[in-house]
């Protein structure tokens, strides 16, 4: 697969890629969108198990991410690989669990790209998953603070888009 030069490519990864990884890869694109920076950057987002493969996003994350203008249209959770580590300059899991899970799929991480999102914030920790919480007004506030803060992070790395 080519890849096109300087565009920072971003793969939000969580348990089923049907809550809080489909969130963060919408909200960060909306993040990217607003910063008016969308072709500087490639987001997607998968799982880190089989469970949900194939299904679409989670209606507590449609509504929530509905209320900010946000769509998930035609979403449906694929599962990570092997090939993403060489694909993605960032993989970003939800919590401590996803990333143990990624570092054996992915075979190691040994350029350092594997990353939980919250790791970018003042305040590093796991996002709890709406599926067992039902909150995803939390969810979504971390899922947010994250995105923020890994934008920021990503900027600040003074990469050059010319």
């Amino acid at each position: 697969m080519m890849r096109e030069q300087n565009v920072i490519r971003i793969l939000m990864v969580c348990h089923g890629n049907i809550c809080r990884s489909p969130m963060a890869e919408f909200v960060m694109k909306d993040m990217i969108e607003r910063e008016r920076l969308k072709e500087c950057f490639y987001v997607a987002s998968a799982a880190t198990s089989t469970e949900e493969i194939g299904n679409p996003v989670h209606r507590g994350t449609r509504e929530k991410l509905k209320q900010y203008g946000i769509s998930t249209e035609g979403k449906c959770a694929v599962q990570v690989s092997r090939k993403d580590y060489d694909k993605y300059d960032y993989l970003i899991g939800m919590d401590k669990r996803n990333v143990v899970n990624m570092l054996r799929i992915l075979g190691g991480d040994p350029k350092g790209k594997v990353k939980r999102i919250l790791d970018f914030s003042d305040n590093p920790r796991d996002i709890a998953d709406p599926w067992y919480t039902g909150d995803f007004d939390l969810t979504y506030n971390d899922v947010y603070e994250g995105c923020k803060d890994l934008l920021s992070y990503i900027l600040d790395q003074n990469y050059s888009w010319n």
